[in-house]
């Protein structure tokens, strides 16, 4: 068996990239050490509600191309994402905006939110911040930054905001309307399928052989008597293992999840995302998945989320962007820029988080340059 493409990882570039693949013309086989499609995207029935494996996953885009992509392959609803912020029985709308600002201080104009935060800041006005509390405390002041920042950055780092670095906030996006949709993008939904019924429809027609990583499909490849060979690889792996961790292993955040089945409960929480910001409480949020699809269905399916330390074997989520790991990175991708026949990609592939139109994008800009002579 010969194909143009083998592809690690049937994800979303790894399924973008296959169908628009089949469409030219070229063979590919698509292998995953997961025994499912749709990488972290993968969504699963229970009591009739699709259900986020992998935590939330909310498309939204600027990209008009890539939103029509998406909507070739699955119908989207139009789910706006409004979360709440729940502070020891105080409930607060996110992204910070005049509703969270009204329920913090009582004010009720614009000028009145600006006239607050601008006294909160006045403390870190001109001071360079030295560590991400002071970064937050110099962008929203002491009261969100207790309330709404700390307690849920720490869950989310593991560590205390004096010890982690001011880069990680770069900006902490204020509002000053009455307006709770998180995201500014025009184009926004949820499959009303879910995302394993989008992705399938990317894949129909393709090889797809599951429960197999790359070095034991290599290894077992090898060793048969007419092996499988491919003329270019498209890799979605952790870069470093690729290299089979040359330099050393680049570092991750993880996360845990809680799922709970609730058959007599109708409506858990009201919301399709609740932050708990306090530290005291171990988890980050949690999730109720029917209100994504404005659900109806007797029962309900709840999700704790608890961000966890990674360790080698555990599913990596997030890339820790400090200055070790951005420099052993740029170690990796030099190696993979001398690749001839290799193509990396995703979020694992790059060691950069994205969200899911810009690892479409990414996957496409892969596909037109394969396609140039």
């Amino acid at each position: 068996m010969h194909y143009d493409y083998l592809i690690v990882g049937a994800g979303l570039f790894g399924a973008v990239f296959a169908a628009e693949m089949k469409k030219a013309g070229k063979t590919c086989l698509v292998i995953d050490k997961r025994d499912h499609i749709a990488g972290n995207i993968y969504t699963v029935e229970k009591l009739g509600i699709q259900v986020h494996q992998y935590g939330a996953h909310i498309f939204h885009t600027s990209d008009r191309e890539v939103w029509d992509y998406v909507c070739g392959y699955a119908q989207f609803n139009n789910y706006i994402n409004s979360p709440i912020a729940r502070y020891r029985g105080e409930l607060y709308n996110l992204p910070f905006n005049m509703n969270t600002f009204n329920r913090m201080w009582g004010v009720v104009t614009p000028a009145q939110a600006k006239d607050k935060l601008e006294e909160q800041r006045a403390e870190y006005a001109g001071i360079e911040p030295e560590n991400l509390e002071e970064q937050a405390l110099s962008l929203v002041g002491r009261d969100v930054y207790e309330k709404l920042v700390k307690g849920y950055t720490e869950k989310q780092w593991g560590r205390s905001c004096k010890e982690l670095p001011a880069f990680i906030i770069r900006r902490l996006p204020v509002r000053f309307t009455y307006d709770n949709n998180y995201f500014n993008d025009p184009y926004q939904g949820i499959p009303v399928e879910g995302y394993t019924a989008m992705v399938q429809r990317m894949l129909e027609g393709i090889e797809v052989r599951l429960g197999s990583s790359y070095a034991e499909f290599v290894k077992e490849n090898q060793a048969k008597g007419q092996p499988v060979t491919w003329e270019k690889l498209v890799y979605t792996g952790a870069l470093d293992e690729y290299y089979d961790f040359c330099y050393g292993k680049l570092e991750y955040r993880s996360l845990r999840f809680e799922e709970e089945l609730l058959p007599d409960e109708d409506n858990y929480q009201g919301n399709a995302v609740v932050n708990y910001t306090e530290r005291e409480i171990p988890f980050t949020r949690i999730i109720e998945h029917k209100h994504f699809v404005f659900g109806s269905q007797h029962g309900t399916v709840i999700t704790r989320e608890y961000p966890s330390e990674w360790k080698p074997g555990e599913e990596p989520y997030y890339p820790v962007n400090d200055e070790r790991n951005n420099k052993l990175a740029e170690r990796y991708r030099e190696l993979a820029g001398k690749e001839k026949n290799v193509i990396f990609g995703g979020r694992l592939g790059e060691y950069q988080y994205f969200d899911m139109d810009k690892v479409i994008r990414a996957a496409l800009v892969a596909v037109e340059k394969e396609k140039k002579p």
